[in-house]
């Protein structure tokens, strides 16, 4: 009897997820037993399902793939494998940080994702080479935990009102942080640190 590896798939393109989930199903030993539009769905749906594996987008709204596999990672130790369209430089590292098993880009045919989610889901680990090759001439990050925090919160267009109510500080401290990270990028605006944070794959 042939043991089925049940996958969680999360993308916030349905048409992708869709044909993604209809060609795994064609595998005789895979079997999609739930799809989500985002994180926060995706991660509810490990908790209800509790699969053998999961896979998500990283670029999601809301919880993003990366947030969505670290809680997985840390709350069921479900393997998540990470697919995406545009592999940003610092990704690959806060990707591993958060307990992922294996990143592969969208151009991935359906049957090697297959083999790759094998591999994953008997203790191996997969990075595909462009992305490995990438991460290592990625830029070090400058910026501290903080600041890429409130960056990550700039990212969204938050004021600096907001920020703060979100992360129990002063409106002043936030500006100090957000300015620190603006002197180190080199730019003048909290905005273009959070976009130069996100192209680098830091936040």
């Amino acid at each position: 009897m042939i043991e089925l590896i049940r996958i969680v798939l999360a993308d916030d393109e349905d048409l992708i997820r869709g044909a993604l989930a209809t060609l795994l199903d064609l595998e005789d030993d895979i079997e999609v037993v739930g799809q989500a539009g985002d994180g926060a769905k995706a991660v509810a749906l490990v908790r209800g399902t509790r699969p053998d594996l999961a896979v998500f987008d990283l670029e999601m709204p809301g919880t993003d793939g990366l947030e969505a596999a670290s809680l997985v990672h840390t709350e069921f130790a479900v393997p998540v494998v990470i697919v995406t369209r545009h592999a940003r430089p610092g990704v690959l590292k806060r990707a591993l940080a958060a307990g992922v098993r294996g990143f592969v880009p969208k151009t991935t045919a359906a049957s090697r994702l297959a083999e790759i989610l094998r591999d994953v889901h008997s203790g191996r680990r997969y990075v595909d080479p462009e992305i490995a090759a990438s991460a290592l001439t990625a830029t070090a990050c400058p910026l501290t935990e903080r600041e890429l925090e409130l960056l990550r919160h700039a990212h969204t267009g938050a004021t600096v009102g907001a920020i703060a109510d979100r992360v129990h500080l002063a409106p002043g401290t936030v500006r100090n942080y957000l300015s620190s990270a603006m002197t180190k990028l080199g730019v003048s605006t909290r905005y273009e640190a959070a976009r130069r944070a996100w192209e680098e794959g830091w936040i």
